[in-house]
């Protein structure tokens, strides 16, 4: 069964964080807390921790359309190809926030997916946790939203539900209460005029 750790937003406990570090670093799955809903996670560089998300979710890991998330822009340059000034700037006025940007990917990341992946979609959410982890690993985590099975609510956004359903099948849950049921606004930013896939919680306004 996973561990289950309880960890406030306002406060992160050090020590705790170190713990899920621990986990991530080792090639673990974790389930943590963003800005919009519950995710699935694990280190990008992890290959075998993507297939096994990639399992939860029953699909093949070279079709997933995974999310990297991010603790600020400094690094995007590592994963994806150059970004065009207008664009840079709308990043800069929704991030951090609920939104996705999908931006055209450099050789890394087809590599890291097993996959002729062209393109990846990037998070800098407005939550402590997910951008700590990122800060004190070094490197991006995977984003994978925790899908509910029941047909009137699209997300598990009780920490609890999420480990009865999902705790045999990951190592770690991060517990921060209930989470959101409203998902990103997903951006295409691969061409100069950006195009709103899904309509979420990021206020369209700052586009």
């Amino acid at each position: 069964m996973a561990e289950i750790l309880r960890i406030y937003p306002d406060n992160p406990s050090e020590k705790l964080l170190l713990r899920v570090l621990s986990v991530l670093q080792d090639g673990g799955v974790i389930v943590y807390p963003t800005d919009t809903v519950y995710s699935f996670g694990c280190d990008l560089m992890r290959q075998k921790a993507i297939e096994r998300i990639a399992k939860i979710k029953n699909i093949k890991p070279k079709e997933a359309d995974f999310s990297i998330i991010f603790n600020d822009l400094s690094h995007l340059s590592n994963y994806t190809k150059p970004i065009e000034t207008s664009t840079f700037k709308a990043l800069k006025r929704c991030l951090p926030g609920p939104f996705t940007f999908i931006l055209e990917a450099n050789n890394a990341i087809p590599k890291l997916f097993n996959s002729g992946k062209k393109t990846i979609g990037i998070r800098i959410p407005d939550h402590s946790i997910p951008r700590m982890l990122v800060e004190k690993l070094g490197r991006p985590i995977i984003a994978s939203s925790v899908h509910d099975p029941d047909e009137l609510i699209e997300y598990t956004t009780n920490p609890e539900l999420i480990d009865e359903k999902y705790g045999k099948l990951v190592d770690l849950i991060i517990d921060a209460g209930y989470g959101d049921n409203h998902a990103s606004t997903v951006v295409d930013a691969t061409q100069l005029n950006l195009e709103i896939i899904r309509e979420g919680k990021g206020s369209l306004e700052l586009l």
